[in-house]
């Protein structure tokens, strides 16, 4: 018996360390996005065999020009890698270098931007499902940069989704459901409803994402996921926001802005606990930031770069006992690392973080999660939860017949929880 756990516990060591995810590796590189061609805030999928198009977007603020290339990796739902070769899902080349960058001009900050459209036209991905996006200098793999995630999908399935309050006492006030149903191709090899696997995201955001492998009721190729035990989710509040699209002029949430020789210091006004507070509806971008200007004509390689302080006072100016506060938003990937993680400050009392940001429009929120210890990031200490927040939710179904080596992605949708309001 205690061989058998012995080597459960490896097993699932090793599973937990195979999972890819997104990650930014070397230091000198900022503010990258992969978003949907056009629209910076969009979630980062393709249709198979269609005209989509990604648009990547970082910078390198050592400043001199690099080889970059990047190349795809495919994963199965649980982002472990899959057992494919890479000539079993890219079409062309195996890695690509990107030709297109520009050295900054105006801003006082010095950085070499780099931008691709994904996929190019000698490297396409073949087949539908996960794909993590590797950038790495020189054609060497071993020199990686960072990782984004992003997904291509083949529609076989027709998705309907709502989202709705929960019947739950628990989760009542505080949560959001899903009633989900997923009606697949009649063609599709179907042997069972173990075949399925749906993914529910919410505000684009994989740190905090559902993984459902079984439906609530089934029949024919009709397939139901309503069980409030596995679509429930914490609704949270809207986010916070901090205006940077002017380095010249405060913005309403600042305290001060300070020229420290050739480098700004924004300090933004210091944040509470909204945990008892009513709440109140205003539009925001789900978590999300944009590469913004209001001083310059093209905000990637125009764009200037400013040193921004966050505060949050945690009720009675304590820290929170057994936890630790992050800033969590896209710009510090959902709290997936320590570039978020903020320092208590018991002279204050405050939870303090300073950021290198670029400008723009930023959206953040402040969650716990337990010392030394990757958990579902937590608002219920420092925003509450409330049933009716506004949150972007993508629904993904994966389909894996008996034998394959590989999950396919057959259906994606996007829906709101824009829930009808006196006055809307």
């Amino acid at each position: 018996m205690k061989r058998l756990f012995f080597l459960l516990t490896i097993l699932f060591s090793i599973t937990v360390q195979a999972q890819m995810g997104e990650r930014t590796v070397r230091p000198n590189i900022k503010s990258v996005k992969l978003h949907k061609w056009g629209d910076q805030t969009a979630f980062p999928a393709l249709v198979l065999n269609s005209n989509d198009a990604l648009e990547l977007h970082f910078d390198d603020m050592e400043g001199n020009i690099k080889n970059y290339y990047y190349a795809f990796q495919l994963c199965n739902a649980d982002w472990t890698p899959s057992m494919l070769t890479t000539f079993d899902y890219v079409k062309g080349f195996q890695s690509v270098r990107i030709t297109t960058y520009r050295n900054s001009s105006i801003a006082t900050t010095r950085y070499t931007h780099y931008q691709a459209t994904i996929p190019d036209r000698n490297s396409t991905p073949s087949r539908s499902g996960n794909y993590l996006l590797k950038v790495f200098l020189n054609g060497d793999t071993s020199q990686l940069a960072f990782t984004r995630r992003f997904v291509v999908v083949d529609n076989k399935a027709k998705i309907g989704a709502e989202v709705q309050q929960p019947f739950n006492a628990q989760y009542f006030k505080t949560h959001q459901k899903l009633q989900i149903g997923v009606q697949t191709d009649p063609r599709l090899r179907m042997n069972g409803p173990n075949d399925l696997k749906v993914v529910v995201l919410q505000n684009n955001n994989w740190s905090t994402s559902l993984f459902i492998d079984r439906p609530t009721i089934y029949r024919g190729n009709y397939y139901e996921y309503s069980d409030e035990a596995y679509t429930a989710m914490p609704a949270g509040k809207e986010f916070r926001w901090i205006d940077l699209r002017s380095l010249r002029l405060m913005s309403d949430r600042m305290v001060s802005m300070d020229e420290k020789g050739d480098t700004t210091h924004v300090t933004v006004k210091p944040d509470a606990n909204r945990g008892g507070q009513t709440y109140i509806y205003y539009r925001d971008i789900n978590g999300s930031y944009t590469l913004e200007t209001l001083e310059n004509v093209n905000p990637y390689w125009q764009g200037d770069y400013g040193y921004v302080h966050f505060s949050y006072f945690p009720p009675g100016n304590r820290a929170i006992e057994g936890s630790d506060v992050y800033l969590f938003g896209e710009f510090t990937q959902f709290a997936q690392d320590t570039s978020g993680k903020m320092t208590f400050n018991t002279e204050r009392g405050a939870y303090e973080k300073a950021l290198f940001l670029k400008q723009g429009f930023y959206n953040y929120s402040y969650v716990t999660q337990p010392v030394n210890k990757k958990a579902y990031p937590d608002f219920s200490a420092t925003e509450g939860n409330y049933w009716g927040t506004e949150n972007s939710y993508v629904v993904l179904v994966y389909y894996r017949p008996f034998g394959a080596r590989a999950d396919e992605l057959i259906g994606f949708t996007t829906l709101s929880s824009f829930f009808q309001r006196p006055g809307f």
